[in-house]
């Protein structure tokens, strides 16, 4: 038994978890924050059996894809202490970061 551990773009996680449930895994969604914009983001554990991970593995990576979002990031001015002006910068976003773990045990109660 192995448990996947997938950290999602919440824009990404219903179509991922959608698909993932049509071919059959059982998903747990938690609501996450972090990484670098500390924009919301979805952690999603997957129990599954080992010959299945490689196709879970496939449904995330063809659903979470990366992409380009403008976001701000604040500079100092010239001169002056303490006054910051934000200005855009353009970074990616998406994809997803996965944990694959061995289950020891395993119970349904």
């Amino acid at each position: 038994m192995k448990l996947i551990i997938a950290v999602v773009q919440d824009e990404d996680a219903q179509k991922l978890i959608s698909t993932l449930m049509n071919e059959g895994f059982g998903v747990t969604k938690l609501a996450t924050t972090g990484g670098f914009l500390r924009a919301g983001n979805t952690t999603l554990l997957i129990g599954t059996e080992k010959e299945r991970v490689p196709l879970a593995l496939s449904l995330i990576e063809k659903v979470c894809k990366s992409r380009k979002q403008i976001a701000t990031s604040p500079s100092p001015v010239a001169g002056t202490t303490g006054v910051y002006v934000p200005y855009p910068i353009e970074v990616t976003v998406g994809g997803a970061t996965v944990f694959v773990l061995d289950v020891e045990e395993f119970k349904k109660i």
